[in-house]
Formats: structure tokens, C-alpha cells, sequence
């Protein structure tokens, strides 16, 4: 059975680019009809956070990246590395190390003056020492020495290091933790993975962790290298190219939905098909369909995808995720106000939630200032006429609807012989706050007759006071 696993490091929020290889890793479990691991590798005792790992928990959840296994701890697991351990010092294939970190500061030294690449030297391989309470001790892999490590990386392709190369790391560190590259290969051999999907930034670890593993006599799996995730200006994404964290998406108002679109689409292709449904994703994953090369994070595609979703999601679930929001920010709305409309009429022009909601907040609070550009602009004492007439023919309307306010405006425009806009954008102006919005006989029709004429009013006097000084 394919097995793979996703094994975040709790030091921080679940960032795109781990988000990212959770995907393939869970598109490519759903395609085989595998399992899907969650591990925590919550080691680093200094940087692991509990609240990390609920973020990490919180991530996979609203993304819908659901795990057959775990999660798995591994602080947990110490007793089981320490085992492992013994049995590779038993076997001869680990060995104890006393060597000073002035003595390797040293050597390091020395061989990079020397421009030689940095390694242990083997000095205490064979001395066969035995753990001694009064001198502080680690423990090495004892790597082999001759042959090549080789292995077909499903994105890289061909991947060959000469066991020359590689030294003898430490596998259980002076305080008696296990390091990193022993922890994973025990984990990996205990939970059956048979396919390992992670950053190329842990492709020198593979042959390591590949030597370990042969020294355990386990199946070795297979695996797949993704590049990083680069910001638009091809330096490595990063806060500074603006919200990394999924959670930050998801409170900026995107959809798990369209953010999963479009992780997906950075690595990875199919055809020149750029949204696909859950179903479609993993119908036509594949790992050797991953890219090779790393690609760029560009919000603006994303805001694009987010904006298909927006108009295709059925509009109740719109709804739902916009009242949510006006809860959140605790903007009081009348439970039985059309609202199902009035988010219609703006899903097609904003690219997220928290956009519709800020479009449409005129709708339900008053606003406190103009928009400062569009009331410069057409709030002017040109405006004054054509803001007063409407007024007076709104109060007299009879029957509130758009085609009747559409007619309101027609009848402006035709008495002061100027153009659509010189009527419909300093109305819409007063009675948004802004220059965006849907149709203004509409927008008009949707804030009702008092407010509407409140808001004009409003307007007026802004332009009145403004005029004077």
C-alpha cells in the first residue's frame, strides 16, 4: 500500500510552502488509494511550540487535507529512537565519539582553509569507546567508505553521491536526544512511508538517511524532491513579499478551496488547465509531473483563482462565509435583510470575503469619512444641483425599485443635458462613501429610501461647507 506523510517542524505557522507539499503528498495518497501520515517533528524542544502545533492542525483542517494516521509526536517517540540506536551500535554500524567542539571547530577550520569540504575525520571510528559519564559523548552513523549511494528522485531524476563524500553524522547528540536524520528514518521505517514527498532544501539528507536505512536492513522508499517557493521577485518567499501563513489567507478572506487551485498549480500542471475541482486534482496528480524548476508566488493570480471561486461557489455558501465575517468584526445587520442579493451584486468585482464585506459595509453602518480621492473628485459644487434634484425625486418616488430610480436619473440627465456619470457618480459617492459599487440605481435601491436620502443629504452638506471655506 502507498504510504506517505507530511512531518512539519512546530517552530512556526503552517507556511505556504509546507501547505503546499502536504497537498501533493495528500493528492498523491487519494489517487493510489493510500494513507496519509501527520507527524509532528517537534525535536527542537527550544523552538517547539504547542501553540505551533495547533496552528499546523488548524491549517490542515481548514485547508481539508484530512490524515488516515496521527498526529505523531515525536518527543514521544524517544524511547523507540534510543533502541534503534543501541541496535546500530550493537551491529557495529554506530560508534561513541568523544571528540571536543574545539577540536572540530578546529578541524573545520583547517580543511576550509585548505578548500576542502567540510567533515568529520573518523578519529574515534575505531577506538570502539565506550559511554563514560564524566566526558560528554555523541554518537556517529558509522557511514560506509567506499561505494556510491544512488537513488531516482521522481522530480530530480538520477541522483548518485560517492559514500566518500559523506561523513559520519551524529545520530544521538552529547545530551542524549537523537538528531534529525535519525529520528526521520525511524519514523519513516516504523509508519511503512513508501513515498517520501519534501522540500529540496533535505535532498543532501536523502543518501544519509538511505545508509541508515540499509544498516537497518528496512525497504528504502521512494522520493520526490520539490523546490521551494520563490516571491515575485525570485528571492525565497518570505513575510517581507507579504502573508506566508495559511491561516493569515484565511483570515485575509480567501477560500481554502481556491488556495489549495493554486498551490497546486505552482510545481505542478496539467495541460494549460488552471482551475480544477477536488476530484480533477487528484484524478491527474502525478509525481512525475512536478515541476523541476522553483516557482514564483504571485498574489495577483491568486486573487485571480480566488475571484473564480468567489463567482462559482453556490451563493448560499457566499452568504455563510460573508455573515461570518460581519460577526467577526461585530458590524450589526438586520438577520432578515436580503443580504443573498446584495452579495451577489458584489461577488463578481472583489477578489476576496473580507473585499465583499468592506464593499458592502455602507450597506449596514454609516461610514465615517469619504473616500478622500472620489470625494475630491466629484464632490464639488458642480455636484450640488444634480444631488439635490435626486433627492427631491427619490422622496417623491412612490415605488422603490431600480428601474424607477433608474428613471429618477434619466429624468436628471435629461433636464440639465449632461452625460450618466455627472448624475450617477457623486450619488454614488454619497451614498457609499466611495466610486465602487454595482449599478447605482441598484446600490440605491438595496440601501433603502430613508438612508439613501440621509446619505444625499449628507453629501450636500459636505459640498455646502467645503464651498464656503
Amino acid at each position: 500500500m502507498i504510504k506517505t506523510r507530511f512531518a512539519p517542524s512546530p517552530t512556526g505557522v503552517l507556511h505556504v510552502g509546507g501547505a503546499r507539499t502536504a497537498l501533493f503528498c495528500w493528492l498523491y495518497t487519494k489517487k493510489m488509494h493510500g494513507k496519509f501520515v501527520l507527524r509532528i517533528e517537534d525535536t527542537d524542544l527550544e523552538r517547539s511550540t504547542p501553540e505551533s502545533v495547533q496552528a499546523i492542525l488548524d491549517g490542515m483542517a481548514w485547508l481539508g487535507l484530512d490524515y488516515d494516521e496521527g498526529p505523531f509526536y515525536q518527543t514521544q517517540r524517544f524511547e523507540r529512537y534510543h533502541d534503534i540506536i543501541d541496535q546500530l551500535i550493537a551491529q557495529g554500524d554506530a560508534y561513541y565519539c568523544e571528540c571536543s567542539k574545539q577540536r572540530l571547530d578546529t578541524l573545520r577550520e583547517r580543511q576550509m582553509a585548505a578548500k576542502q569540504k567540510p567533515r568529520y575525520d573518523g578519529c574515534c571510528r575505531d577506538l570502539g569507546l565506550r559511554p563514560d559519564s564524566a566526558k560528554p559523548m555523541v554518537v556517529r552513523f558509522r557511514n560506509p567508505q567506499a561505494g556510491v549511494v544512488s537513488f531516482n528522485d521522481h522530480v530530480k531524476g538520477p541522483i548518485a553521491v560517492n559514500n566518500a563524500e559523506l561523513d559520519d553524522l551524529i545520530i544521538k547528540r552529547s545530551d542524549g536526544s537523537p538528531t534529525y536524520n535519525l529520528s526521520v528514518v525511524v519514523d519513516d521505517m516504523d509508519m511503512d512511508i513508501t513515498h517520501v514527498l519534501r522540500g529540496d532544501d533535505h535532498v543532501n539528507n536523502t543518501p544519509r538517511q538511505i545508509n541508515i536505512l540499509r544498516a537497518l536492513k528496512v525497504p528504502i522508499p521512494e522520493y520526490a524532491h520539490v523546490p521551494m517557493i520563490l516571491g515575485d521577485d525570485g528571492k525565497r518567499l518570505s513575510k517581507r513579499h507579504g502573508a506566508v501563513g495559511v491561516m493569515e489567507y484565511f483570515d485575509a478572506g480567501y477560500l481554502p478551496q481556491a488556495l489549495l487551485n493554486y498551490l497546486v498549480r505552482l510545481g505542478w500542471s496539467h495541460g494549460d488547465q488552471e482551475l480544477f475541482t477536488l476530484p480533477e486534482m487528484i484524478d491527474n496528480f502525478s509525481l512525475d509531473a512536478l515541476n523541476r524548476s522553483p516557482s514564483s508566488f504571485n498574489t495577483e493570480k491568486l486573487n485571480w483563482v480566488n475571484q473564480q471561486y468567489l463567482m462559482s461557489l453556490p451563493l448560499t455558501d457566499v452568504v455563510t462565509l460573508v455573515r461570518q465575517r460581519l460577526d467577526r468584526l461585530e458590524i450589526d445587520y438586520d438577520q432578515n435583510r436580503d443580504l443573498a442579493t446584495v452579495v451577489d451584486l458584489y461577488r463578481q468585482r472583489v477578489a476576496t470575503v473580507n473585499e465583499l464585506v468592506d464593499s458592502i459595509g455602507y450597506c449596514f453602518q454609516e461610514f465615517e469619512n469619504y473616500d478622500e480621492k472620489a470625494a475630491s473628485k466629484v464632490l464639488q459644487a458642480s455636484a450640488l444641483e444634480p444631488l439635490r434634484r435626486a433627492q427631491a425625486l427619490l422622496a417623491a418616488l412612490e415605488s422603490w425599485d431600480a428601474v424607477s430610480i433608474h428613471g429618477v436619473i434619466e429624468t436628471i440627465t435629461e433636464e440639465l443635458e449632461v452625460g450618466m456619470g455627472k448624475v450617477g457618480q457623486p450619488l454614488r459617492v454619497a451614498v457609499t462613501g466611495g466610486s465602487f459599487s454595482p449599478p447605482i440605481d441598484q446600490t440605491i435601491e438595496l440601501l433603502g429610501k430613508q438612508r439613501s436620502i440621509a446619505r444625499i443629504q449628507r453629501a450636500i452638506d459636505h459640498i455646502s461647507t467645503n464651498s464656503a471655506s
